[in-house]
């Protein structure tokens, strides 16, 4: 599993003119899920997203994480980032999760974030959302389970 994380001021996801989905300081996280992952790879994922360092300490270092400074996570699908960018002008999506398997990862991941943080919120799995965003830095990082 993939996820493009943002540090964010606040963030927010609509679907159909409807906010479904909103943080204040925290994370953003894009969320792609890939042909081989598992729950395993999700719990990974989630670990890091909920202690990486990336918020700074008193001394303007990255040191915190979002748990220590208290912040929302934003989960959003996004299966673009399983993407094959590698070759041509045009993305393939060979590597990505088929539908069903991708939709059951990512709800195994929002679960799991939902018991062990109480400040998530999330998009809508296969829905076309509308993102807003204050990324504060700008901070953005690719990890990867």
């Amino acid at each position: 599993m993939k996820a493009l994380i943002q540090r964010v001021r606040r963030a927010s996801v609509n679907v159909d003119e409807r906010r479904i989905g909103a943080i204040e300081h925290g994370l953003l996280a894009l969320v792609g899920v890939e042909k081989n992952d598992d729950e395993a790879a999700a719990e990974r994922l989630l670990h890091k997203l909920l202690h990486y360092r990336v918020f700074s300490d008193a001394d303007d270092k990255m040191n915190l994480n979002l748990q220590q400074v208290d912040g929302g996570l934003l989960l959003v699908s996004q299966f673009t980032l399983a993407a094959d960018t590698r070759k041509g002008l045009r993305p393939s999506f060979s590597s990505a999760a088929p539908p069903a398997e991708g939709d059951r990862l990512y709800h195994y991941l929002l679960e799991r974030a939902r018991v062990a943080w109480p400040k998530v919120a999330s998009g809508e799995f296969a829905a076309n959302m509308q993102v807003e965003l204050i990324n504060d830095g700008p901070v953005t990082f690719l990890l990867e389970s």
